[in-house]
């Protein structure tokens, strides 16, 4: 296993909802990144997030540990649950909502 993907798994595995997305929730750097917090910021939770423009290995490696190939990417308690679109859609009918209860994920503060 590749540094970046031990480094990614290890993220994944410690976190229970982790957003790697292009900038900072407070400062997202592209479009997709914030719609992606704005959904999470929506649900209520308390997520982490890994600005994947600060490590190039983690920016690649994200793409071929979740075989996605775009960013931002969600994960819940250890799971893959898509991109900026994949999120919006899931929203939008409650899915992610329903997940996120479901999982038993904190809620912000």
């Amino acid at each position: 296993m590749s540094d970046a993907n031990a480094r990614i798994s290890q993220i994944v595995s410690d976190h229970d909802v982790v957003l790697f997305m292009k900038g900072t929730p407070l400062f997202p750097q592209c479009g997709f990144s914030s719609h992606a917090v704005a959904i999470l910021d929506h649900c209520g939770v308390a997520y982490d997030s890994i600005d994947v423009l600060q490590d190039m290995e983690v920016r690649q490696g994200i793409k071929a540990f979740s075989d996605w190939p775009t960013i931002p990417q969600l994960y819940v308690k250890g799971e893959f649950v898509g991109g900026s679109d994949i999120m919006t859609e899931m929203y939008e009918a409650g899915e992610l909502q329903q997940m996120l209860a479901e999982k038993q994920v904190t809620r912000a503060e």
